[in-house]
């Protein structure tokens, strides 16, 4: 089972829409996916049609329940989405309180990582959408994480986002034993307007071998899937939003493929 995190210190950039189209690309291949989602907004969870102030399961339960974290309790967290190989764990606004309840409890950082080794056996991927914040929620998605997505908007706030992100990524690689390899997924670019030019020229040139070759285009027909709650290659796989995210998907399972042997 690969696990891949999609984060960064910055909101707005496309965390939510790449995990759902990265999801729907994988699960049209033929893979089981589980989504985790770790944003107290639960754009993920509202996306599927679940609502986040309603559930009464959700993985807020993971940092706060009596219950044993094993195979039972981590599915019963687990819900179906709209397409039949994704499942999810949905957020609750609950979470929201968890920084304050983390103070001085000690290994809350792994709950995550612990519980997917509970399901291994289950999924081929999981994807985590991450908070925009550096707290125990980010660090339970790079803990569990084999691999990093970072999308940055093509913009010049987001390049001040993306530069705090690689210093999380930097002090979150001292503690691990294997090193958290990341890919930089441009998005939101816009070829007409100098700004997304220069952003990306930029972003090259700073990270030449973080970059994905892959950027994701503005494109409204990714915002229509998220309203018809289905993955975007099902809306429209001819979309050029998921052509991009197909190129990104080959380059990461050719990574992948590397790594293994």
């Amino acid at each position: 089972m690969q696990v891949w995190a999609v984060a960064n210190q910055k909101g707005g950039v496309g965390k939510t829409t790449t995990v759902v189209t990265m999801a729907g690309l994988l699960a049209e291949v033929g893979y089981s996916v589980l989504l985790v989602d770790l944003d107290p907004h639960g754009s993920l969870t509202s996306y599927f049609g679940y609502d986040p102030d309603e559930l009464e399961r959700s993985v807020y339960d993971l940092f706060d329940s009596d219950e044993p974290l094993d195979r039972e309790m981590v599915r019963s967290l687990i819900v179906p989405t709209s397409h039949d190989r994704i499942s999810m764990v949905p957020a609750a606004t609950s979470l929201a309180t968890l920084e304050r309840k983390a103070v001085g409890q000690e290994g809350l950082g792994l709950q995550v990582a612990k519980a997917l080794r509970q399901v291994q056996a289950d999924y081929d991927f999981v994807l985590i959408d991450s908070p925009p914040v550096l707290g125990v929620l980010m660090v339970n998605a790079l803990a569990a994480a084999h691999h990093l997505l970072v999308p940055v908007q093509t913009e010049f706030l987001a390049m001040k986002g993306l530069e705090r992100m690689v210093r999380t990524i930097r002090m979150i690689n001292r503690a691990r034993r294997r090193e958290l390899r990341y890919t930089i997924i441009p998005t939101f670019y816009d070829r007409r307007t100098q700004a997304s030019v220069n952003s990306l020229r930029e972003l090259h040139h700073r990270y030449p071998g973080e970059i994905s070759s892959a950027v994701v285009p503005t494109d409204t027909k990714l915002r229509n899937a998220s309203i018809a709650g289905v993955v975007p290659s099902e809306l429209d796989s001819s979309s050029r939003g998921v052509h991009a995210y197909a190129r990104l998907l080959r380059s990461l399972l050719e990574s992948s493929k590397q790594e293994a042997s």
